[in-house]
């Protein structure tokens, strides 16, 4: 129950509560002879906007976990190890493949520099994957599992994954046979095999010959490109509808970039444009034997 205490100039309200610690709804003052009703929420009514880790995410992870042990032990039993000879070096394996988790790295020299293929694009993608927390600020999904309300950043990760790294040990372990040329499955691997170099590079192919000239047009290559790729990322998510379904910000594409930032915007859209620069090059080797873009004495990209 509440009291007042004053004649007129102070008033203050004293709540009692209840044997058991019910919630009650005090009366507010707002003056000398008008009064308010305000509401407590009562603690663990109404739908609980958090829920604890466990057991609602962390039994579900764990359930999964189970059964990937269990079809990666049965698997491991079906199979026999692809163990060979111990090493002899005066033989050299023909092909000499790395470790099946450092194959991706293998297969990305065919198509790059060692120093971009690597150094660069690892850390591209250590640091990118450091950068995630800080870079995604749509806040559906946390704590449950979506696709619907996360499809372009689960689209993203799966094509920087599981297209562009994964894709690269399959590759490298079923496709790559002696002398690291293609064979497709069922081919058998000729050891004698001898393709064609017929690879150039995009300003030897345009009639540029001189190093400094072929620099230059390498440079405005790329960095044509990557201005290309921010102007059609930004004005992508501007033209997102109001209440679009993949983010949480009614605003549509406005708010997503007054709320992203432009630093925010800048390393995003620089992480996914050289990811997809990735797929670019693969395309230009494999369908017009282009080597490099950028060529210099010192680097070439």
């Amino acid at each position: 129950m509440a009291s007042q205490e004053g004649n007129g100039s102070g008033i203050v309200m004293r709540a009692a509560g209840a044997a058991g610690g019910a919630a009650r709804t005090p009366a507010v003052a707002v003056g000398p002879s008008k009064r308010t009703e305000v509401p407590i929420k009562k603690a663990g009514s109404g739908i609980e906007e958090k829920l604890h880790t466990w057991p609602f995410l962390v039994r579900s992870e764990f359930m999964m976990s189970i059964v990937i042990i269990i079809v990666l032990t049965i698997w491991s039993l079906m199979l026999n190890a692809p163990l060979e000879q111990p090493s002899n070096p005066t033989r050299t394996p023909n092909p000499s493949k790395a470790p099946w988790y450092f194959l991706g790295l293998q297969e990305m020299l065919v198509f790059f520099d060692p120093w971009y293929a690597g150094v660069v694009l690892p850390s591209f993608i250590i640091v990118g994957l450091m950068l995630i927390p800080y870079l995604d600020i749509n806040p559906k999904g946390n704590g449950y599992f979506t696709l619907r309300e996360r499809w372009f950043e689960i689209m993203s990760f799966f094509l920087g994954f599981h297209i562009l790294w994964v894709s690269f040990i399959i590759i490298g372990t079923f496709f790559r046979g002696p002398g690291w040329n293609w064979f497709w499955p069922g081919q058998v691997w000729d050891p004698h095999l001898v393709e064609a170099l017929t690879n150039v590079d995009l300003p030897y192919m345009m009639g540029i010959r001189d190093y400094t000239t072929a620099a230059i047009f390498g440079l405005v290559m790329i960095g044509g490109y990557f201005v290309v790729g921010y102007v059609v990322l930004y004005f992508w998510i501007r033209s997102r509808p109001a209440g679009d379904r993949w983010s949480a910000f009614p605003g549509g594409g406005p708010e997503i970039l007054q709320k992203w930032g432009p630093v925010r915007f800048g390393i995003t859209g620089f992480l996914l444009i050289a990811m997809a620069g990735v797929f670019i090059k693969m395309a230009l080797r494999h369908a017009l034997n282009i080597k490099y873009i950028l060529v210099t004495p010192w680097i070439n990209i």
